[in-house]
């Protein structure tokens, strides 16, 4: 559908939605970013895949990259609380081929540098990375830590500063900390970050979040298109 209609789509059904509503979604549309994203790899446990997910969508996370060589993903709905219905989930499951190549080369195809997450790699810690430029955050599963392939693809490696006895976080915990920082630095008027997203960007997620959040919204855009198509 071309841009133009779905403005005028977005019109009418601004028109089923309570004021209040409708500036929530605006108010939280201002804040999505897609200068930071996140990657998980074969995360195999529902209670931390689906913690992530909330923390994305806490920390105004558009996509999230996900990696299913080994592992499928599989969010539980009563840990998420819908936040998966306000990200973009990017699957990465085809059969008999790395799936980590297939995702580390679309990010980088679309400017992303790649920051893998480890306590291992003797590399930057999380709070001196460069976020200048896009970056994809990379986090491997719950046993083993990411793959080789990200090892032989990421950009750079970043580690959380521990002072305790324990090596490293839980995948989720981390996932939120790494998130909080990138994107509260992001976010400072001095950063000269265009993080937000494009007025283009913004409007066809608008578009998207009111189909799905309006009862019966998919129904009532596809009425307008009908009778717009007869008019």
């Amino acid at each position: 559908m071309e841009y133009g209609l779905k403005l005028e789509v977005i019109d009418y059904l601004k028109g089923f939605i309570k004021e209040g509503r409708w500036e929530t979604i605006n108010e939280v549309l201002d804040k999505r970013t897609e200068h930071v994203t996140v990657v998980l790899e074969n995360i195999y446990q529902p209670h931390n895949a689906s913690a992530v997910l909330r923390s994305c969508d806490g920390f105004g996370i558009k996509d999230v990259h996900v990696i299913e060589n080994t592992c499928e993903f599989d969010p539980h709905i009563q840990i998420t609380l819908g936040a998966d219905q306000w990200l973009d989930i990017i699957r990465y499951n085809t059969p008999d081929i790395d799936n980590t190549v297939t995702c580390i080369e679309n990010l980088k195809a679309k400017g992303y540098q790649i920051i893998a997450t480890t306590p291992h790699e003797k590399e930057a810690n999380l709070n001196d990375l460069d976020i200048t430029k896009p970056t994809a955050l990379v986090f491997g599963n719950e046993l083993d830590g990411f793959s080789k392939t990200v090892l032989e693809h990421a950009d750079g490696f970043v580690k959380i500063p521990m002072y305790g006895f324990t090596e490293s976080f839980n995948i989720s915990v981390s996932a939120a900390i790494c998130m909080y920082d990138l994107t509260t630095r992001m976010k400072k008027e001095n950063s000269n970050i265009a993080w937000q997203l494009s007025e283009e960007r913004r409007n066809e997620l608008l578009y998207t979040w009111l189909r799905s959040s309006i009862k019966a919204g998919e129904q009532l855009a596809d009425k307008y298109l009908r009778e717009r198509e007869t008019t």
